[in-house]
């Protein structure tokens, strides 16, 4: 059977995350529904990473196999039609080896987190942003990231109800820039723990705030206690950007580069 992969973009307002539940409409339904409507076939689609519930991606990934063989082309156009009106669009679709994984086979994933720190609330991007009216200063959230990069025990920054076998994470990096109003922060890991780029955030604004010290977050990462870690922040300003693979699977998803040294 051939095995194909897609490449997928979506708003996460309207869905209860990536997986399928039985408390409301997620993506990986929406694209099973969508396939069964072009292929005649039950597929589920195996994710990179599974998203939480309003939680955006620019470059998810998916796999699955299928019984015939279909151009890409036509397979990513004929998605596309079935998902309306959803807001899911499949970005690029290819075959793949049959080996290819899209959570396992993955050497990095990446997100972005977007903070508008402004007193006038958006209209256009209500749902992609986190509103913050009071002033916050992001290069004290970036010295405070630096010491958070690396491999520790991110005890303190997991759901208290994460499922990994461990808390131990090689953190790639993660560094917090302002453009404007938005102040954005980037995080790089081949896997991260639930709720841990939305727990590091939420840490890193106090600190912005000044209602914590740079050095703060660094403490509450060696205290390994959940107890120590800043308010969770919402999940409209995340966005699962890209995951990347080897050339042999098609290289990476999304748009970004992420070879880059800094932001």
């Amino acid at each position: 059977m051939p095995r194909y992969r897609i490449d997928i973009e979506y708003d996460g307002s309207p869905f209860v995350g990536w997986q399928i539940q039985t408390n409301g409409w997620s993506v990986q339904g929406a694209l099973s529904e969508a396939l069964q409507r072009l292929t005649g076939e039950a597929v589920r689609p195996g994710g990179a990473g599974r998203t939480d519930t309003g939680v955006h991606a620019t470059g998810q990934c998916a796999h699955f196999d299928l019984t015939r063989t279909w151009s890409p082309d036509k397979l990513r156009d004929g998605l596309n039609f079935h998902l309306k009106p959803d807001p899911v669009a499949v970005l690029r679709a290819l075959q793949v080896p049959n080996d290819f994984d899209a959570r396992f086979s993955a050497t990095a994933r990446h997100y972005r987190y977007q903070i508008l720190n402004r007193r006038a609330r958006p209209a256009l991007d209500r749902d992609r942003v986190w509103l913050v009216p009071v002033p916050i200063d992001a290069a004290a959230m970036d010295e405070a990231a630096q010491a958070l990069v690396g491999h520790h025990d991110f005890t303190t920054y997991r759901a208290a109800a994460c499922q990994s076998a461990s808390p131990v994470k090689t953190l790639d990096r993660l560094r917090v820039k302002r453009d404007g109003q938005m102040v954005i922060i980037e995080a790089s890991a081949r896997s991260f723990l639930h709720n841990q780029v939305r727990s590091l955030v939420g840490s890193l604004k106090l600190v912005g705030e000044g209602k914590w010290s740079p050095e703060r977050p660094h403490h509450a990462l060696e205290a390994r206690d959940r107890r120590q870690c800043g308010a969770l922040a919402p999940p409209s300003g995340l966005f699962l950007q890209q995951v990347d693979y080897a050339d042999a699977y098609g290289g990476p998803s999304g748009l970004i580069d992420p070879s880059r040294k800094s932001i």
